[in-house]
């Protein structure tokens, strides 16, 4: 079992959890799809300037970079959360240039849950279900839908929790 990122569900509609995130510390590659999971798990597992071996979290986290020049040839990041003990000033220092350490405010999210592998018709139709939803109730999103996986590629597929998630403003009463 791994330490997983807190979150207080502030209401329920349907399928969707609406969360509010306190503020977390991130490791973050950008541009390098599936190659950027092994260069974080380098990370964790030591990569760093103190050597230091970080405990693996939940959940890994992906999403689409807002396009800037110039454009990278792969147009998405993905991050690790540090466990809680840690802050920005106190996670060990990457070796690797391209790890960032990121501090993400807190944040209202829109999650929704989903079983099984994660595949992107599964991450297209989950989303569609999502900003469906958000629509239905008025809800405004603020960015770009992300991903977010909680299980290892040794978990049976049929038991793996996955989930398509928004960031969004609160509501207005």
């Amino acid at each position: 079992m791994v330490e997983q990122a807190k979150y207080l569900v502030v209401e329920t509609i349907g399928r969707v959890e609406i969360r509010r995130y306190p503020e977390i510390v991130v490791a973050k590659v950008e541009g390098y799809a599936d190659g950027g999971f092994n260069i974080l798990f380098r990370f964790i597992s030591g990569a760093n300037v103190k050597k230091t071996k970080i405990a693996m979290t939940a959940p890994v986290i992906s999403e689409r970079i807002a396009m800037t020049a110039p454009v990278l040839s792969d147009d998405t990041s993905i991050a690790f959360v540090m466990p809680d003990k840690y802050t920005v000033e106190t996670t060990p220092e990457p070796s690797d240039e391209r790890v960032k350490i990121v501090k993400v405010p807190e944040r209202l999210v829109a999650a929704l849950r989903f079983s099984g592998r994660w595949t992107q018709s599964n991450f297209s139709s989950k989303t569609r279900e999502l900003l469906d939803e958000m629509e239905r109730e008025g809800i405004r999103i603020k960015g770009e839908v992300f991903s977010m996986r909680y299980d290892g590629p040794f978990k049976p597929w049929f038991m793996r929790r996955n989930e398509v998630a928004v960031e969004v403003e609160p509501r207005t009463p």
